[in-house]
Parts: C-alpha cells; sequence; structure tokens
C-alpha cells in the first residue's frame, strides 16, 4: 500500500516461475526480505514516494506564500488586494517550482538507501540470469513503490565493460577516477567484533574471494558503535573495487553495484534517451532499452 509500503515477494517468485524461472526461497525471498524489509528502510521508502514529495511540495508552497505574503504587506504599499494576491502566488509557484527542479536533478541517481541494498540480492539472483530494482512508478495516478525484475544476460555487459578497463592505459588514473566518481557509495553496518580479527596465522583471503560490501581499508576504519557493547562495532564499507584486482573482477563489482539503480532508471523509463517508442542502437547487445548495463556504468564511472 501507499502508506505502509511492502512487497510481496511469494507472488513475485510465483511470477518468475511461470515464465520459467526456478529461483529457491535462499536466493530470492530471504535476501529481499533482509534488504527491504527492516522498518528504516519501509519507513525510507514512504517518504521517498511520489505522494510523500507532493504533499511535502505542498506544505512549502504554503509556507513561501505566507512568508512573501508577509514580507510584501509589510514593506511594500499595495492597495489593490488582488493584485497582491496574484503577485504572491506567482512567486511563491516559482519559488516552489525552483526547490523541486534542484533536489530532483541534484538527487543522485543511485541511491544508498534501495539500490545498494539490493547490491548483495542482485550478487545472488545474477546467477539465474535475474536482476531485480525498485522503483516509483505511477498506479491509478498515484506513485507507489514496485519492485521489478528483469532478465539479464551479465556475459556480453562483463566482457564488454572488461575490455574497456584492460584497454585504459593508467591504473592509477583510474584509481582515482573511480574513487571521484564512487567516493559517496559507503554502506553503514553493525558487525560482531571477532569478525574483524584476522584468520589463524594472520592469513587473509585473496580479495577475489570477498564479498562483494568487504573491503580491507573499511575493516581498518572501523569503530566501536557503543562502549557499553563491545561485542558490536560500526563498519563502513566502501563499494570502491581495488585497482589491483584483475580487469574482470573490477568489472563484475561495477556492474553489480550499479545493477539495481539501472532496473530502476529501465523500469521508470529515465535512462538517458530512452522514450517509448525508442529501442537499443544498432550493434547493441542489449535490446529494447536505449543504453545498456555496461554503457550505464561507463557513463557513470568512466568518464
Amino acid at each position: 500500500s501507499v502508506f505502509s509500503p511492502s512487497f510481496d515477494l511469494a507472488i513475485g517468485r510465483a511470477q518468475l516461475e511461470s515464465r520459467g524461472f526456478q529461483i529457491p526461497v535462499s536466493d530470492f525471498e530471504i535476501p529481499l526480505q533482509a534488504a527491504l524489509g527492516l522498518p528504516s528502510v519501509r519507513r525510507y521508502l514512504l517518504f521517498s514516494s511520489s505522494l510523500s514529495h507532493f504533499i511535502m511540495a505542498m506544505a512549502v508552497y504554503v509556507v513561501l506564500w505566507c512568508g512573501v505574503y508577509s514580507t510584501i504587506h509589510l514593506y511594500l504599499s499595495l492597495t489593490d488586494f488582488w493584485l497582491l494576491c496574484f503577485s504572491v502566488t506567482l512567486a511563491s509557484a516559482a519559488l516552489t517550482s525552483a526547490i523541486a527542479l534542484v533536489l530532483r536533478h541534484s538527487g543522485k541517481q543511485i541511491n544508498v538507501s534501495t539500490d545498494i541494498r539490493l547490491v548483495q540480492v542482485n550478487e545472488r539472483l545474477i546467477r539465474h540470469e535475474v536482476l531485480v530494482g525498485v522503483a516509483d512508478c505511477s498506479h491509478h495516478c498515484v506513485g507507489v513503490q514496485q519492485l521489478f525484475a528483469v532478465h539479464w544476460d551479465l556475459s556480453p555487459c562483463l566482457g564488454s565493460l572488461t575490455d574497456a578497463l584492460e584497454e585504459m592505459s593508467s591504473r592509477c588514473r583510474d584509481e582515482r577516477k573511480l574513487q571521484k566518481n564512487m567516493s559517496h557509495l559507503l554502506l553503514i553496518a553493525e558487525a560482531p567484533a571477532p569478525d574483524l580479527e584476522e584468520g589463524p596465522h594472520g592469513e587473509d583471503p585473496a580479495e577475489e574471494e570477498r564479498p562483494l560490501l568487504v573491503d580491507r581499508e573499511a575493516r581498518a576504519r572501523a569503530t566501536p558503535s557503543s562502549r557499553r557493547d563491545e561485542t558490536k562495532v560500526t563498519k563502513d564499507y566502501s563499494l570502491v573495487p581495488d585497482c589491483r584486482l584483475p580487469a574482470q573482477a573490477i568489472a563484475y563489482r561495477l556492474l553489480l553495484t550499479y545493477s539495481a539503480a539501472y532496473v530502476k532508471l529501465l523500469a521508470s523509463n529515465r535512462l538517458p534517451g530512452s522514450s517509448p517508442s525508442r529501442s537499443a542502437p544498432a550493434g547493441a547487445h542489449c535490446i529494447g532499452a536505449s543504453q545498456c548495463l555496461c554503457q550505464h556504468v561507463r557513463a557513470k564511472v568512466l568518464t
């Protein structure tokens, strides 16, 4: 519903099964419930919906109208009351529209609260050639948060992005570019203190074998979340891949990091150059979209 956003994951998996995708519960319902079922995430989905934005815009308009009316009435002497109201209404509407446009264009397309939480989910689902994302779409003239699943073969995108990374000359320059474009992608979580310790004999597993959201530098930045509870620590995971990894491993991490954001833009028809009647460019390995996932990653990270 609008005021209590949640997703019926059983129906979603049944719909995928009817289309030939046999996905176990451990790869669909359980990780999705862990990512999107928290009360804090559900509150965020509520306040980030189109209906909430509309209500907040109306509240901003009323506040601006009262403020502008008081200011003009106090410092300017207008004898015509209707001219005063018209001027105040016009100014308030212009200011509200400007604020809404600034917030819309300044908001980053990848959302840490939803898209990044779905990274680990897509890491499981990509084995079944499925990617998921959350998008705000209109339903009976009301914006509703919906969970979208798309069939996606990652192999062509992985090969294309790997070739693009291998063609780049300076790895140090690539690392600075990744840090600049992905520095805002941090995931903060609590973990038991023993998880921060190295294994026996000081061994450290290889970077290629680590989960997608684990970073060696993040462990060094871990700090106690509470002096009263010494068994829990707060860690911030950076999603910037280590440039010392092979190009294919970097490409795989970048594709999964932006996978949920790409599905969101694809479902809401907000990809660059997208339109209801426009399809993929000639020669592209992505059919039915104006921009492929690998092209989206290159535009966001490597340019």
